[in-house]
């Protein structure tokens, strides 16, 4: 059984960045292998560009689409295994599961971390549920600690936009009012190990990410020391792993500016909080990547639904 939980199930990067390409050059040319199949996407959290680019992708394919917002339309789930369920929950993901799958042939979900307790958040047991009893493929549309849609999406991005053969990527922590999950930048962190570039991140101390992900890759406390010479700047902002959930830091100099960015390409996954994590000037410029990399979030869903569907022997 295959699935696309993370992007250690990519067997090769530079292929499906190809592959993802060829498809985005002619979206329709699959459009057979779908026929006849249904995929379900579930929503724990709210979507603009996840839903309706993975939509779009499963109808390139030909299939068929049921979207739920499981959050507020759904019965309370409970995960546990031998649980009294005598409090909040009303289902088991045990049933669940097994329901949503004879209604579909592959599922797709999206469900947010807490960031109030992260062991929980990084056992991931939304998805890891639906893995262990669906019995059909299962799709991350962001989880708890990855959004490997995006960090594809990304991929994709860079290559359309790389002149170079070992270009300077920067990921760039930005500020924010809210605490912010970690799983983008996660993925992008993941994502840059498999490519050929002199890879750096940087952020105020404090606010390392997951020292598994980051193993192996530059890290700069120092923003403008960083962004020397960058060819492509992905700005994001996350909470504290360490003080898990925590903002602990609002520092406006961190915020995104044309000053900054100097010739560099402007990347950042959207939502974005205009003039808080990067002005105006920036993400209105010639060198703001970020419609592109919307766009390209419909390809790398359409390679990801590919791959699977030939799996099934569509």
């Amino acid at each position: 059984m295959q699935h696309y939980l993370s992007l250690k199930d990519i067997d090769s990067l530079p292929q499906w960045v190809e592959e993802a390409r060829s498809l985005k050059a002619n979206p329709l040319q699959f459009k057979a292998l779908g026929e006849a199949k249904t995929i379900c996407l579930l929503f724990f959290n709210n979507s603009l560009r996840t839903r309706l680019s993975t939509q779009k992708a499963a109808m390139n394919l030909g299939m068929e689409v049921i979207v739920m917002n499981f959050g507020s339309e759904g019965w309370a789930l409970e995960y546990g295994d031998g649980t009294i369920m005598d409090q909040g929950t009303s289902e088991h993901i045990k049933e669940a599961a097994q329901v949503v799958a004879q209604y579909c042939d592959i599922v797709a979900i999206r469900a947010f971390a807490s960031l109030t307790d992260k062991d929980k958040d990084e056992a991931e047991v939304v998805m890891n549920g639906f893995k262990k009893y669906a019995g059909i493929p299962v799709v991350n549309m962001e989880s708890s600690v990855g959004h490997p849609l995006q960090a594809l999406a990304d991929a994709i991005t860079l290559a359309e936009n790389n002149t170079k053969k070992r270009p300077k990527v920067v990921l760039s922590w930005a500020p924010h009012p809210k605490a912010l999950p970690h799983a983008v930048a996660n993925s992008f962190v993941e994502m840059m190990h498999l490519q050929e570039a002199d890879f750096v991140i940087t952020h105020p101390k404090g606010y390392d990410l997951n020292p598994e992900v980051t193993k192996g890759a530059k890290i700069e406390y120092d923003q403008d020391k960083a962004l020397e010479d960058a060819d492509f700047v992905y700005v994001k902002n996350w909470s504290s792993y360490q003080d898990y959930g925590k903002v602990m830091n609002q520092d406006k100099n961190w915020t995104m500016t044309n000053k900054k960015l100097g010739n560099a390409k402007f990347m950042h996954c959207l939502p974005v909080r205009r003039n808080v994590v990067v002005a105006d000037e920036v993400l209105d410029g010639p060198n703001s990547l970020v419609i592109q990399q919307a766009n390209n979030r419909t390809y790398s869903a359409q390679i990801v639904l590919k791959k699977l569907l030939e799996s099934l022997g569509a």
